[in-house]
């Protein structure tokens, strides 16, 4: 038969370097040149095959090679024929593959077909040969000699024929897929939006994860986006897990814990088939323990003459036992985090369906997004620790087991008691680690809220100059953050060296009971051992961390359940009307918003007697600041409790405009059309009624335009007028209006009041609240509020009649103002017909169309690409003392390492030498060497804490100086979400995960190369097979982590939207269902989940796919390894070191995945570094004090302010908005500036505080530059109250004075100034009374209030109030402005206003038009020309202001 073979070998010989010269002699004619062009499309879908076909034949070619070697050293330099021919032909198969790899070119486009042919007949002589060897030894049958005898080169090269047959076949069928395809793929190409890889794959694809390929080869051809990544399987989407969850739910009828069972009715079918991988993943890894002994002992036993075949069947046992260790186990973890995605899923669907239906007063935004970024997470995370809590007590069971069958009753005993008394001395650690965790994430909690209010409000902080301070404050938040932190993660470095030392305390307990009871040890028995206590770490370790997941995953459950049982809200239905004119009916009743302590608790809305409003009704509603407008209207809307009598009951479909703008983040489009079918004509008559059509037709993606996070890119008036537009587009059947037109000037207002009331919604119900008192007349029913009841209700002109009335007392205060205005005019001025204003000059111009503030694209979030920078490696390492400790964690592990391999090899050689060794010496160097490991195990985790520990507060620190240096343009371009992200779970993974993550990496590394040396020292030849494992994991790592790099920066990317939607939502959860829009922003919540699920869900896929692969090359090494040890000589191994080889090659595989996994994990992981430091290096403001150019302390004295060819433009790209402004505003003076929305009035103001840098001119205040100095110097000595009210959740002390610089006198002094002493007193805490979060238990007019007492505080010579009483009343705007004239008199005051009485009676008045000075003079002075466009402004007042009846005599 041998000769038969050597004359096989030599026809395919002679036949491979035939087909070589034929084509060469081929391509030398040109016969290659024709498909040249196919080369790289085809190679590139056939890399893989290709590649692995290669190295196949190349590991081949190296096994004949080592065995002639081999044979020629122990044959005495015989070496056989078969062999030698074998050899040769697998050496030239190897060059022709190597070859046809790189020129693919033949008619076929596939491997050659003597190749082929040459792959199949190894193949089936490979697997004869075993098989004949098989029977003759488990049959004892005495075969033919003409029969082919296997050799170890044959058992070793079957696997690898195999694999070369699957792959000739695969590469050719993929080639020809290739021809099928264009030459040149379109990049932007993507899969149906329906795909869904998984569900169609078939099992085997399933179990080595073949269906990731069409994405992995996409993600090594292009930088893969949304689009690309396959839709996660149904049953993991949104809708079908939220729907099944809900019908669990709907079955348990909302029990006590009911939430729990819940889940697991809704996941017990896929909880099963996780629970069968995880028990044939543990039952498959004792198996190697448990075999251990039994190869020890044959290679103990084996001489010379004996047979090899025992040692094979135990080879193959193992090599079978790892493979079904590795697939189960990774079925298992994928199967899990498969659960956790749908559980997920399902969770923030039903948060997110809660909060959107319950009252105002329920959870605060932060808490709900707090449930689904800890709770929900977690709760998805113990998705696999769930099978935890059987496998730990089998895992003990099977390891005691072993060590009985080893060692006998009572050393396992004390092997239990060790192991108890470890996990004992763990539970302890393991609760102060819950306990320390529970504190970092209130602290976490703390820092995170006050974050996400200091970023909605920088604006204000950057104008007060208070952002040091608040800064000082969250840096104080997050040293209380450090200190709990600090304390957990040097209780981690105990848990760690527990850990470690477990298996060594173990050992040494259960070595010394066998010694003391002399129970026989031997080499097998000692290595079985010391591998059973090395699986044991595992339930050791995990128990406390399964306790502690399972305490923190209840604690999470019970909230999201507390929060799941809050009181529903309850809508009120949209009756239909039996009789049809009857649009709303208010019933006598009380409304009260929920409080938690009962004794404030007081009616917030008093309605006495029954109101009925009509179809085409206009009802007005009107009363001062705070006297409950707004709470009227969201009586009617149903929003606040009702907690007595019938309530209201509204006929038809309702509008809601709110005070407080909600805009959605979208197209102005979105906005308006609001989930409504898009009507062209209707659309564009709208948009003009709404007066936004000039806006709309001057930006540059018109109504295309992207709006910000809450709509922070436009202006107070335009976020008015897009929500009216809303309203109005939603053609319903009853509109309630809570002041629309306070935004907005008086051209404006008179525009939406006609236009849109009074046109257009004529034959609607409206209720609106207004401080336009001038806007009543037109009324049919005027409802005067004060403190919470309806004062007065009736005509407007039967309550005008009344000398007595509340409305004549407020109208009296209108008139005053209406006077002031008036008397500043010349009679004839008065008595000339008003000014006629034509459309285009009402409309409003935009600023942002000329300043490009407002952006035609939407702001993507900016994501690196291609490998994390060696940059950002280096930034980190070296972060904490410039990396002077990595060396000495390096050492301790290298250390650690060498003395407990020394401490098992010591125990197997001096079990084996029993003679020479002493018991006693063999359990004290036993116990010295494991001692020494020990510590060194404990130096390398608190060096790695300091380290982690130091290196976190370093990077937070960079990014959030970095981010309060910030220009204001860099907030308005970033949603505050994204800020958070990097805050909050960035600075998670940096405080808690990296620093392991990467030290984790670096120590795997070493164990791999102890191991491989140690491997190496038994067989060297195994160090070459581990050279070309180690090249092949290492290509399959660098093509797996172009796909998984780009999928894990996607995962951290696609978050961000859920948490803003949540975020928008629930600000917005009353327009929502006063508009019935709950089930579409429902629907887009579920698309959003949807979106993250399935990059999570590849994202976790991607990993098991590169772990199904390396850990079998990793298994055949160490199958082969074992067939190495078989075959070689008694004489030419040490049993002692191959047991232990045999030992720690069990653990090769799970050590080699660790490996693999830490690097892939480690750079997904280091984008959460990258990530931060992107925003350590954002460009920043000017400094904020410049020591050289301080001005003096007095500064500014006189107040005067000088601008010199001033030039504003927010971006080198965009137009200039101010253009030449040049005027003086002397000292002491009262100067007010008006213009029509979008004349470079807030543009100026913001020049002045240099919020944004002229990039023409100056501006001297008192002589000096405020360009050469520092912004610090120059705010802090200026005062304002900007357009948007903004108050900090705490106290109303610490919102008068965050600074904490002034007694309770001074700021019951400015109370009483600002009225606001009587509301305060109101609140048995004083100044302790508290202020929810951005003012919500405030009215907006109180709001503004509170923001002009702490200007008045101040007390400062400039003073600017930016609309600073536009949702104030009249009388109450009267008795501020007597104020602010009385308490700023010697101040300069510069007042921004659309209220003509706000600056009636100013010294100068500035008007802008287009950012150029039109007027400039005294008001006096500006009304004498009655064509000046001031006059224009106040006739436009007067008309809407002088109704003939409004201000005739009562009496």
């Amino acid at each position: 038969m041998d000769i038969s073979l050597e004359i096989v070998s030599v026809a395919f010989f002679i036949g491979l370097l035939t087909w070589v010269l034929l084509d060469i002699m081929r391509r030398r004619r040109g016969g290659g040149s024709n498909r040249t062009c196919l080369i790289y499309r085809a190679d590139r879908g056939c890399k893989v095959f290709a590649l692995l076909t290669v190295l196949a034949n190349a590991l081949i070619s190296t096994f004949y090679l080592g065995f002639v070697i081999y044979e020629y050293w122990v044959g005495g330099g015989i070496i056989s024929c078969k062999s030698i021919f074998s050899g040769m032909t697998w050496v030239l198969a190897t060059l022709v593959t190597v070859y046809s790899k790189n020129t693919i070119h033949s008619e076929q486009n596939r491997w050659p077909w003597v190749l082929i042919i040459w792959w199949i007949f190894s193949c089936s002589f490979y697997s004869l040969s075993l098989c004949l060897y098989l029977i003759s030894h488990f049959r004892s049958l005495d075969l033919p000699d003409i029969l082919p005898k296997a050799n170890i080169v044959e058992f070793a090269s079957f696997p690898l024929s195999v694999l070369l047959c699957f792959n000739a076949f695969r590469y050719a069928a993929q080639e020809k897929n290739d021809l099928k395809h264009p030459l040149l793929e379109k990049e932007d190409e993507t899969p149906p939006q329906n795909t869904d890889t998984y569900t169609k794959a078939g099992i085997w694809s399933k179990a080595t994860f073949q269906w990731l390929n069409p994405l992995f080869k996409r993600g090594r051809i292009q930088k893969l986006e949304l689009p690309h990544i396959p839709h996660v399987p149904p049953s993991e989407r949104a809708e079908n897990a939220s729907y099944v969850l809900d019908e669990s739910l709907m079955k348990q009828k909302m029990e006590d814990s009911s939430l729990p069972k819940s889940i697991m009715r809704a996941i017990r079918r896929s909880l099963a088939i996780n629970a069968v991988f995880a028990g044939a993943n543990t039952a498959a890894s004792y198996i190697g323990p448990f075999l251990i002994t039994n190869f020890v002992n044959y290679l103990l036993e084996k001489n010379d003459n004996s047979s090899i075949h025992h040692g094979l069947i135990l080879a193959f046992i193992f090599f079978i036992a790892k493979t079904l260790e590795s697939l189960s186990q990774r079925q298992w973890y994928f199967g899990a985090h498969l659960i956790g995605v749908r559980v997920r899923a399902a969770l923030t669907v039903l948060i997110y369906k809660k909060s959107i239906s319950i009252k105002y007063s329920g959870p605060s935004n932060g808490k709900i997004i707090n449930l689904i970024n800890v709770d929900v997470e977690r709760i998805g995370d113990f998705c696999w620790y769930i099978n935890g809590i059987w496998l730990l007590p089998l895992q003990v069971f099977l390891a005691l087991a072993i060590l009985y069958r080893n060692l006998g009753a009572a050393p396992s005993a004390a092997a239990l008691l060790s192991t108890v008394l470890v996990m004992v001395c763990n539970t302890p650690l393991a609760n102060m680690q819950e306990r320390l965790h529970s504190k970092i994430m209130e602290a976490k909690d703390s820092r995170i809220k006050v974050t996400s209010e200091i970023l909605k409000s920088m604006r204000v902080l950057k104008l007060h100059s208070w952002e040091p301070t608040f800064l000082k404050k969250l840096l104080q938040l997050r040293e209380t953050e450090r200190h709990w932190l600090k304390r957990y993660l040097y209780t981690c470095s105990a848990v760690a060296f527990l850990f470690w030392a477990s298996p060594t305390l173990v050992s040494v307990t259960t070595f010394g009971v066998c010694i003391i009871l002399n129970t026989p040890l031997t080499v097998g028995t000692v290595l079985s051992a010391l591998a059973t206590f090395r699986i044991l770490q595992e339930p050791i370790y995990n128990l406390p961390e399964l306790i502690s997941m399972i305490t923190q995953t209840k604690v999470s459950i019970d909230r999201i359940q507390e929060f799941v049982k809050e009181d529903q809200m309850k809508l009120i239905p949209c009756h239909t009307s039996k009789v049809s004119d009857v649009m709303v009916v208010l019933d006598a009743g009380e409304y009260a918003w929920k409080t938690t302590e009962q004794d404030l608790k007081k009616p917030t809305i008093k309605v006495t007697e029954k109101i009925e409003i009509m179809k085409g009704s206009k009802v007005a509603v009107c009363g001062s600041v705070g006297s409950g407008k707004s709470s009227l209207l969201l009586s009617i809307l149903g929003e606040i409790p009702k907690i007595s009598g019938e309530g209201a009951k509204v006929y038809g479909t309702k509008a809601y405009v709110p005070q407080s703008a909600w805009i959605q983040t979208g197209t102005i489009r979105e906005n308006v059309l609001f989930g409504k079918e898009m009507n062209k004509g209707c659309y564009e008559y709208v948009l003009e009624i709404c007066a936004l059509d000039h806006d709309v037709n001057t930006w540059a993606d018109g109504d295309l335009t992207v709006v910000g996070e809450r709509g922070m890119n436009l202006s107070g008036g335009e976020k008015q007028r897009i929500q009216l537009a809303r309203a109005v587009y939603s053609d319903s059947d009853v509109y309630i209006l809570d002041d629309p037109f306070s935004a907005v000037d008086a051209h404006t207002g008179t525009h939406l009041f006609k236009k849109c009331l009074l046109q257009h919604l004529s034959m609607k119900a409206v209720i609106y609240a207004t401080h336009q008192l001038e806007f009543l007349e037109a009324a049919d029913l005027v409802l005067v509020i004060k403190d919470g009841q309806i004062a007065e209700s009736g005509k407007y002109e039967d309550l005008i009649a009344d000398p007595n009335g509340e409305l004549v007392r407020q109208m009296s205060a209108h008139k005053k103002s209406f006077d002031q205005v008036n008397t500043c005019r010349q009679d004839d001025s008065f008595n000339r017909r008003p000014h006629q204003v034509n459309l285009m000059e009402v409309l409003e111009e935009k600023e942002a169309i000329n300043n490009g503030k407002l952006s035609g694209q939407g702001h993507e979030e900016e994501a690196e690409t291609g490998r994390v920078k060696w940059r950002v490696y280096s930034t980190f390492v070296t972060s904490a003392y410039r990396g002077a400790l990595v060396p000495v964690i390096l050492l301790c592990q290298v250390f650690f390492q060498g003395l407990q391999m020394g401490s098992n090899y010591w125990m197997a050689w001096a079990t084996e030498k029993e003679h020479k060794v002493s018991k006693e010496r063999l359990m004290w160097v036993f116990g010295l060497l494991s001692a020494g490991s020990s510590i060194f195990i404990l130096g390398r985790a608190l060096f790695l804490s300091t380290i982690a520990i130091q290196t976190a507060q370093r990077l937070f620190l960079g990014m959030i100086t970095s981010v309060f240096r910030a220009p204001i343009s860099f907030f308005d371009s970033t949603p505050s979400s994204r800020i958070l992200n990097r805050c909050s779970t960035d600075q998670s993974t940096v405080d808690m995960d990296i620093p392991y993550r990467l030290a984790g990496l670096a120590f795997a590394l070493i164990q791999l190369i102890s191991i491989i040396i140690l491997m190496s020292q038994v067989a060297w030849q195994v160090f070459i097979l581990f050279l070309g494992v180690l090249a092949l994991s290492m290509w399959y790592q660098a093509y797996y982590i172009t796909t998984a790099r780009e999928l894990a920066r996607m995962v951290g990317i696609r978050k961000a939207p859920i948490l803003h939607h949540f975020s928008e939502s629930i600000t917005g959860a009353g327009t929502l269902r006063c508009f019935n829009q709950g089930d579409r922003f429902l629907m887009k919540t579920m698309d959003l989940i949807d979106d993250y699920s399935r990059v999570a869900f590849h994202n976790y896929a991607t990993m098991e796919w590169l772990s199904v692969r390396t850990n079998f090359l990793f298994n055949l090494v160490f199958f082969l390894l074992l067939i190495i040890l078989v075959s070689l000589p008694r004489s030419a191994i040490d049993p002692s070191l191959a047991g232990l080889a045999a030992t720690y090659g069990l653990n090769l595989n799970v050590l080699q995945a660790w490996v693999i996994w830490n690097m892939c994990n480690v750079e997904n992981k280091m984008i959460s570094v990258e990530r931060i430091l992107q925003f350590t290096h954002i460009p920043s403001e000017a400094p904020l004090v410049i020591e050289d150019c301080r001005p003096v302390p007095e500064w500014p004295v006189a107040g005067k302010i000088e601008l010199e060819n001033i030039h504003v433009q927010y971006n080198p790209a965009l137009p200039t908005v101010l253009k030449g402004i040049t005027c003086t505003f002397p000292g002491g003076k009262k100067i007010g500036v008006v213009g029509r929305t979008g004349s470079g009035k807030s543009t100026l103001i913001q020049a002045l505080f240099r919020i944004v840098e002229p990039s023409g001119g100056q501006i001297l205040i008192d002589g000096v530059d405020i360009s050469k100095i520092g912004l610090q110097d120059l705010r802090s000595r200026l005062s304002i109250i900007p357009q948007d009210p903004i108050l900090f959740q705490g106290t109303m002390r610490t919102n008068l004075d965050p600074l904490q610089q002034h007694s309770d006198q001074e700021l019951w002094e400015v109370l009483n100034q600002c009225r606001l002493a009587e509301i305060v007193r109101q609140d048995q805490r004083l100044l302790d009374a508290p202020v929810a979060e951005d003012g919500e238990n405030w009215s907006v007019g109180q709001r503004q209030l509170v923001c002009l007492a702490r200007v008045l505080l101040k007390k400062r010579k400039i003073l600017v109030l930016d609309e600073a009483t536009a949702s104030i009343d009249s009388a109450t705007d009267i008795l501020i402005q007597e104020t602010i004239r009385k308490e700023t008199s010697g101040c300069t005051v510069i007042t921004v206003a659309h209220r003509i009485p706000t600056v009636i009676d100013n010294d100068l008045v500035l008007v802008l038009g287009e950012g150029k000075v039109l007027e400039y003079d005294s008001p006096t002075r500006l009304l004498e020309d009655s064509s000046s466009a001031f006059s224009k402004l106040v006739a436009e007042f007067l008309r809407r202001s002088s109704m003939s009846n409004c201000y005739r005599d009562p009496s």
